[in-house]
């Protein structure tokens, strides 16, 4: 990776006037503002469905892509929708991200357009027959058929997967299961088509892994021996993080542990098709909680809290170069923020992935604080002023209160030290400053999330972990996000700093 730089947006948060970003014209409108900027990165947020809490990270499948993306212009250009149709299907631009909204209303849309299409198209019998969605088109169907419950609450011989019970289904809902396949290729054939238009422009794409599966998935329901499970399908630890200064109860996640043992002993296979297909969809990957491969966080399950948790060993480095032997070099940035150990500092050394440092955490610790550009020991590193779990630059700034005034002191100090001065101590003057910290740092990449260019503030927030928030995932941008003034900054400063 040269040194470069690029902008955070989640593909959800495009403005669209269908409830939620598409894969659309928004979305090539934005590339092409990449493109006048001078950025070489687009980073997205998780492009699976969302789930529990309205979580990319909560997701019923770790590589399906999320259905509310298809764009419904695209579909109704190929003939697929009628123009009645597609106006049922909007709102206001600039509202939040209505999930229920959208589970209600966009797969009866979406399955009319199903109807009109070619079955036989061959393109579309060739994907179906190399069978990716076969798994995710039947767990998907099974819950239609049983409410939408988990599916550990589905009839016994579905729930254990009776083979019986399960081709009689398939031969029942055949229709249905090939609905869950054409909204793949759809998805598929819309999102190859965007990223080529990106890597055309010079961008290219960072995706994001998260490191578990939800237990609600087609992995856990047809993998259960992957992760710990007891006899009857239910957890017996899941994962989460200690508690800390942050949160005196700690983070709460409920995925399942993985069994690594047993994946060790099958070589990592699951890992190696799924990270084989991040990079099918994404020129880079980051990989969220990172440090938890090295040592992980598991409380038992049905605990309100994570006081009674405690670390366990996970697979650490051997595991990425099992995997890299068989995939080659891997262009990944591992997520290692938070509290780390020897242990853990001795795994990201050995993988050699770039790891991140985000500025928020930057000016509250004094000179030592690691996330102090001038404290960076070489250049292997991405530089972010928030991600998605953050506030905006603007949310936390105009919050500090009494810690303001020594944030400030911090901010000078940092940009003296860098050459730099604060021209004025106003919140935007502030999170200029630090953006342009970001650009004059020695890291590889710098990453800013497009509400910190945008100067939204704690209303542009994407998430608060470990807490179910009607304001999680429903951010939105702005439909005239991509001025020609905005554009000439962040282009001018992508020069200065050669990015």
């Amino acid at each position: 990776m040269e040194r470069s730089s690029g902008i955070l947006l989640h593909i959800a948060t495009l403005p669209s006037e269908y409830g939620i970003g598409q894969l659309g014209k928004s979305a090539y409108k934005f590339v092409d503002f990449l493109h006048a900027c001078r950025q070489k990165h687009w980073q997205v947020l998780p492009l699976v469905p969302t789930g529990y809490g309205d979580s990319p990270y909560q997701s019923c499948s770790s590589v399906a892509g999320n259905e509310y993306f298809i764009d419904l212009d695209l579909l109704a250009y190929e003939g697929l929708l009628t123009a009645d149709e597609i106006a049922e299907c909007k709102t206001s631009v600039s509202s939040r991200i209505n999930y229920e909204w959208l589970f209600f209303t966009r797969f009866n849309v979406l399955k009319k357009a199903y109807e009109r299409f070619d079955k036989t198209d061959s393109d579309f019998l060739a994907f179906v027959q190399k069978g990716e969605y076969a798994d995710y088109a039947l767990f998907r169907a099974l819950k239609e058929h049983h409410g939408h419950v988990a599916w550990n609450k589905w009839k016994e011989e579905y729930k254990f997967r009776n083979e019986k019970a399960l081709n009689a289904f398939k031969a029942e809902r055949e229709s249905d299961l090939l609905f869950w396949q054409w909204a793949q290729y759809e998805f598929d054939k819309q999102w190859k088509a965007l990223r080529e238009y990106a890597n055309s422009n010079g961008v290219k794409i960072i995706g994001d892994l998260p490191i578990y599966v939800a237990y609600d998935s087609v992995e856990c329901w047809m993998h259960p021996e992957m992760v710990k499970l007891d006899v009857d399908l239910n957890p017996i630890v899941v994962a989460g993080c200690p508690p800390d200064a942050f949160c005196e109860t700690g983070q709460l996640w409920g995925n399942p542990i993985y069994d690594w043992e047993g994946m060790k002993a099958n070589g990592f296979a699951w890992w190696k098709n799924r990270l084989k297909k991040c990079f099918e969809l994404f020129d880079t990957v980051r990989i969220d909680h990172f440090r938890g491969f090295d040592r992980y966080y598991e409380i038992p399950f049905g605990q309100d809290t994570t006081v009674n948790g405690k670390w366990s060993e996970g697979p650490s480095s051997p595991m990425f170069a099992e995997i890299e032997r068989e995939l080659g070099n891997m262009e990944v940035i591992a997520e290692d923020l938070g509290d780390l150990d020897d242990s853990a500092r001795s795994m990201f050394s050995k993988v050699g992935y770039p790891g991140m440092k985000v500025l928020q955490f930057a000016f509250d610790s004094g000179e030592t604080n690691e996330y102090l550009p001038h404290n960076y020991k070489n250049d292997n590193s991405i530089v972010y002023t928030g991600t998605h779990d953050n506030d905006t630059l603007l949310g936390n700034i105009s919050k500090l209160g009494e810690r303001r005034e020594c944030f400030v002191f911090a901010v000078k100090r940092e940009l003296e030290e860098m050459g730099l001065e604060l021209k004025a101590e106003d919140d935007n003057s502030l999170c200029d400053a630090i953006i342009e910290l970001s650009f004059a740092s020695k890291a590889k990449l710098a990453v800013i999330p497009l509400q910190d260019w945008l100067k939204i503030g704690g209303e542009g927030r994407i998430n608060i972990p470990s807490s179910l928030s009607t304001e999680n995932w429903s951010y939105r941008i702005p439909s005239n996000f991509a001025s020609t003034e905005l554009a000439n900054k962040i282009r001018l400063l992508t020069e200065k700093y050669d990015r």
